[in-house]
């Protein structure tokens, strides 16, 4: 993610490619387009360079975008599953683009100083409660697209942070378990299903800035883990399925360093999260 001004006027990215990165068989569900189809479709990521099948090309009933697939629930899960154990023609990545899996949410939640490290960092405490503020769905672009340094600031940082994403319509939800410039929320590259993840909560996390590592840490430095956080906003507010929760992002933001350093044009940002892939994109 990438925040911009002295008080982060924002952000966010999703994730992670190569720890060494082995995204498995497991659920990953995508959006892409590629120059023969019409208008975005939705896939399966089969991982390790394999390519993207297509859902819609599968089953042409399934909707073409996240949103409705998730408000469809069990029914469509169900379909993507008998898709993956099938032996389905692979389309190369070569011939894909990949949009955010997500595109146009409801509402995209940010969670401010939720890293144990990150406090320690700037030496405040750790928050009792979640800080929580709001982006726009307008700053969302793919897991490879082009972020726009705005002319409004010369001081654009970079965050990467785990994005859950809900699936089902909700309000006091218990489970078991800014201020934004366009391009400034790149996600991706896949959404990956809760049972597809060992434990979200011990994940190595980190960001290269330029092939320079700037923030490493793991997901178990959370003040507050995802189904808390989720507990806790729907309290106050309906969640609808497609809506993005950033959990918050490590220590190793450029502002904070002596003397402080942040992003310029032709800069490359990687965020990368263990078990789901990696994000990659070009400052402009």
């Amino acid at each position: 993610m990438l925040v911009s001004g002295r008080r982060r006027l924002l952000t966010a990215l999703l994730q992670a490619q190569k720890w060494p990165f082995q995204p498995s068989r497991d659920m990953r569900l995508v959006q892409f387009r590629a120059p023969h189809l019409v208008g975005p479709h939705l896939g399966l990521e089969t991982g390790n360079g394999g390519g993207v099948i297509n859902l819609n090309a599968f089953d042409p009933t399934l909707p073409k975008t996240m949103t409705q697939f998730l408000e469809q629930g069990e029914a469509t899960l169900s379909v993507a599953r008998r898709a993956l154990a099938a032996q389905l023609p692979v389309l190369p990545w070569s011939e894909v683009t990949f949009l955010a899996p997500v595109t146009w949410p409801d509402k995209v939640v940010c969670v401010g100083m939720n890293y144990v490290d990150h406090c320690k960092e700037q030496n405040v405490p750790v928050p009792k409660e979640p800080i929580i503020f709001s982006k726009f769905a307008s700053s969302i672009v793919g897991p490879y697209d082009e972020v726009v340094l705005p002319p409004q600031s010369q001081e654009v940082d970079w965050e990467v942070e785990l994005a859950v994403v809900i699936g089902k319509k909700g309000k006091h939800i218990k489970w078991l378990l800014g201020k934004t410039f366009d391009t400034f929320c790149p996600l991706g590259p896949a959404l990956v299903t809760k049972d597809s993840v060992a434990d979200p909560h011990n994940l190595k996390i980190c960001c290269r800035v330029n092939g320079e590592v700037v923030q490493s840490s793991n997901t178990n430095q959370m003040v507050f883990k995802t189904e808390d956080l989720i507990a806790w906003v729907s309290q106050f507010v309906t969640f609808y399925p497609g809506d993005v929760i950033l959990t918050g992002t490590p220590p190793g933001v450029g502002v904070f360093r002596k003397p402080p350093v942040f992003l310029k044009k032709g800069d490359e940002v990687q965020c990368e999260i263990e078990e789901l892939g990696v994000i990659i994109n070009k400052v402009v």
